[in-house]
């Protein structure tokens, strides 16, 4: 996800529609996945055959593995004890190469969200929960004869990468678009510079990246039965996918055997972002892991208004505090504009089980169970 200077993001999904295949990076006329015992084995694509306006085609970059776990290499990126921070800064970035941009919703979703895989060649490693700073080509319009200032993803993949390898960083992206709001046309001119950089890209483009960057979203791994809430709407599922992949789809050595719960927030089905993964843990790991979608375009909450996170919340507020005084971690990545529902929901439910959401709110800060990145 995309933050000014606070935050971050990034992500990869499924589904590819007609209309959106005219920005497929894909140069091959068929690709097929590595041929790997641990991941499904699919047949060819024929980039190239006739297809109807509403088929869709899978997202090569989200490569489900089998109850058998996928090898990770190098381990050796498992030995630091400290997370790798600001490599490259803004003034002397790293020249990474785009790798693939996948469109991650279906034809009904509000707006166009992008997986985009960037191959940095194991020269720019990051933890789960960091940032990378991107810096889109040309002047900035308000410092001429300057670049652009740099913008912060969320990185949406492990410290391995859609390849395993180290070598690649995933980021979710969501182009940003400006409509008139007299002629409700499109204003080229004010769209995202960055968003729409980063979505119009194609496979060996060049992008300059900064960072990483930020601990506030590091993962805690020093307890494996450890309990994470994680609560993200649109792109701020990014680091969350990157949390579950290490968990549930990577063979590495901090064996994962607590519980992981996902609250996550979009408008409708077709906007939903990594979800055949999600699924795919669920159905593989139930014991470990919860997955609840918040649709606002679909679902309606209890009082029969629009189904937000908060909602989602409410509804589990019991187990949620029970889970917080046994000393779970909870984590919001998304818009700015999604706390203050968020607050507001905890406060209430606080007050009607007879506690004081701002001293619990200080005891969760102090224990370092409140992790929050927004933008």
């Amino acid at each position: 996800m995309a933050h000014s200077a606070l935050s971050q993001v990034s992500v990869a999904v499924p589904l590819q529609t007609d209309s959106s295949f005219r920005r497929s990076t894909f140069k091959a006329t068929s690709v097929t996945f590595s041929d790997r015992s641990s991941w499904i084995s699919m047949p060819p694509i024929d980039l190239k055959a006739p297809r109807s306006r509403n088929q869709h085609i899978v997202c090569m970059s989200v490569q489900q593995a089998s109850k058998a776990k996928v090898s990770v290499s190098p381990l050796s990126l498992e030995d630091a004890k400290e997370p790798p921070l600001n490599i490259y800064k803004p003034k002397e970035p790293y020249t990474a190469t785009i790798v693939s941009v996948e469109r991650l919703v279906g034809p009904k979703a509000p707006g166009e969200t992008c997986h985009i895989v960037i191959d940095h060649d194991g020269n720019l490693p990051y933890w789960e929960g960091q940032s990378y700073g991107v810096i889109p080509p040309g002047e900035n319009p308000k410092k001429p004869g300057s670049p652009h200032n740099v913008r912060l993803y969320s990185i949406a993949s492990t410290r391995y990468g859609d390849s395993f390898d180290g070598k690649t960083a995933s980021l979710c992206v969501r182009r940003a678009v400006y409509y008139d709001p007299e002629t409700g046309k499109e204003d080229p001119s004010k769209n995202g510079v960055c968003s729409n950089f980063l979505c119009d890209s194609k496979p060996g483009d060049k992008v300059k990246i900064t960072g990483p960057s930020g601990k506030i979203m590091l993962l805690p791994e020093d307890n494996p039965n450890a309990k994470h809430i994680m609560i993200g709407t649109g792109t701020g599922v990014a680091p969350f996918r990157g949390y579950l992949r290490r968990m549930f789809m990577e063979s590495v050595p901090t064996k994962f055997n607590g519980l992981a719960w996902l609250f996550l927030g979009v408008a409708n089905t077709d906007s939903l972002l990594y979800d055949d993964e999600f699924t795919k843990y669920l159905n593989d790991y139930p014991g470990n892991f919860r997955y609840d979608r918040a649709l606002s375009r679909e679902q309606k909450n209890n009082k029969g208004g629009k189904m937000y996170v908060q909602d989602k919340i409410e509804e589990y507020s019991d187990e949620i505090f029970k889970l917080l005084d046994e000393g779970a971690h909870i984590y919001f990545c998304g818009l700015k504009g999604m706390m203050p529902g968020i607050q507001d929901t905890l406060k209430r439910v606080a007050e009607a089980r007879g506690e004081s959401w701002e001293q619990k709110l200080s005891q969760l800060k102090k224990n370092k169970q409140w992790h929050v990145e927004v933008y």
